[in-house]
């Protein structure tokens, strides 16, 4: 029997979508408000849940203190309060879309988990705007 285990998260960065391969009217006329120069903030909400059978002898899919830490170390320590495009490794040449950064949230946690264990991301860039991602 499989279930799914979540934990919520959240962290605040600045990011500005832009491709430096364009002109200005161009990435003005994609992004818009989003392509400032001084960039712009969110406070992001994410979502990691954990799908697997329940181990037999703890009752867990996974230990949520586990997950917990997981995330705290990978995410909230790497992206909370950063500028994403100039601080965060991973967005030094890609554009921190909410659909790349997504990616990017489920490859750090994933790579920490068990292998027989499927993670879902959902991130929420504002209350309205969110994202998931599975791997697929």
């Amino acid at each position: 029997m499989k279930v799914t285990v979540s934990r919520r998260a959240h962290f605040n960065a600045a990011h500005r979508l832009y491709r430096k391969d364009w002109s200005s009217e161009k990435n003005d006329a994609i992004f818009g408000k989003c392509n400032n120069p001084n960039f712009h903030g969110h406070n992001y909400e994410l979502i990691a849940s954990v799908t697997g059978e329940i181990d037999q002898e703890t009752g867990y899919v996974v230990d949520v203190k586990v997950l917990k830490e997981i995330i705290k170390t990978e995410i909230e320590d790497a992206f909370d309060h950063k500028n994403l495009n100039l601080d965060v490794p991973e967005f030094r040449d890609l554009n921190p879309t909410a659909e790349n950064i997504v990616v990017i949230i489920y490859q750090k946690i994933k790579s920490k988990l068990d292998s027989k264990l499927d993670l879902e991301v959902t991130l929420y860039e504002t209350p309205r705007n969110f994202v998931s991602y599975s791997g697929k």
